[in-house]
Order: C-alpha cells, then sequence, then structure tokens
C-alpha cells in the first residue's frame, strides 16, 4: 500500500464545512485529484495526506492560515462606479476579475454606495476555520510529464 508523499498523484472524496456545520463544497461523485509537494491544494489539508493511504478516512479542521489565509481587512477598498462599465446593475454578491499589480484577481462586491463600490479581494474562504472529511481513494506515481508540468494530467486532471 502506497503511502501519500511528494512526486504522488492523489486521489481523494471530500465534504468541505465551515465551523457552522454547513457544506460548503464537496467532490460530486468524482474525486479531486492533484500532485502531492507542488502545492495543488491549500497547505493544511496537503499536510493532513501525507502518509495516508488507499481507503484512509479522516475528518480535519484547517485553520485559516492553513487554509486560504487570516483575512486581510486591506483587501476592501471603495472603487468608482464607473470601473463597472457596461454592468446595468451592480449588486452585493457579484464577483468580477480585476486586473491588480498581482495579475488577475477575482473581487466580490460587498456594497454599493451610490457612485461608489466597495469591493474586497480576499478569497472568499479567506479567515475561516474549514473542516474536511477525506476518503483517499488512489495514490499513483506521478509521470513526469505531470512533474515537469507541476499538475496532474488525464483522468481526474487537466491541462491548460
Amino acid at each position: 500500500m502506497t503511502a501519500i508523499a511528494n512526486n504522488q498523484v492523489v486521489s481523494f472524496n471530500y465534504t468541505l464545512t465551515n465551523t457552522e456545520g454547513e457544506t460548503l463544497d464537496k467532490s460530486q461523485g468524482e474525486p479531486l485529484v492533484y500532485l502531492h509537494g507542488a502545492g495543488n491544494i491549500i497547505p493544511g489539508l496537503e499536510k493532513a495526506l501525507e502518509g495516508k493511504t488507499v481507503s484512509d478516512k479522516f475528518v480535519i479542521t484547517i485553520p485559516a492560515a492553513e487554509a486560504y489565509g487570516e483575512y486581510n481587512p486591506e483587501l476592501v477598498q471603495e472603487v468608482p462606479a464607473q470601473m463597472f462599465q457596461g454592468v446595468e446593475n451592480i449588486e452585493a454578491g457579484m464577483q468580477f476579475q480585476a486586473q491588480t499589480d498581482d495579475g488577475v484577481q477575482i473581487v466580490t462586491v460587498k456594497s454599493v454606495e451610490g457612485e461608489t463600490i466597495i469591493v474586497d479581494a480576499n478569497f472568499p474562504l479567506a479567515g475561516q476555520d474549514l473542516t474536511f472529511d477525506v476518503e483517499v481513494t488512489d495514490v499513483r506515481e506521478a509521470t513526469q510529464e505531470e512533474l515537469d508540468h507541476g499538475h496532474v494530467h488525464g483522468a481526474g486532471g487537466h491541462h491548460h
């Protein structure tokens, strides 16, 4: 039985819940597949999977710092409504892609105050402790191409 370690392709089913127990995400009948050690999943979950084998099941709560990071209030900004040209109704909860110095970033509209739009560039799950209910379904050696590219190819994987 192969234990999960760097440079292995891991498949697992999961249910993600927040501290209130609400389901935020889950693998829908198709496991999530990633390259272990390549930073393809959040650090806390990758650490928790290290050493596990096929059919291992566990529940772990990942603190925000090891998930999507702490919430950064500096990422909340006021922008003029004219920056959203071509959008008829801007409403709280809408998400847009914004070009930043760090590349494309997703921003979420927090509120609309007249001609001023309050946007939040924090990842939607930033600042939250997350609980994963996990079942490991497969572990295999990565191909040289997957290692070269830093992600999984083929079934369950993708190629950009």
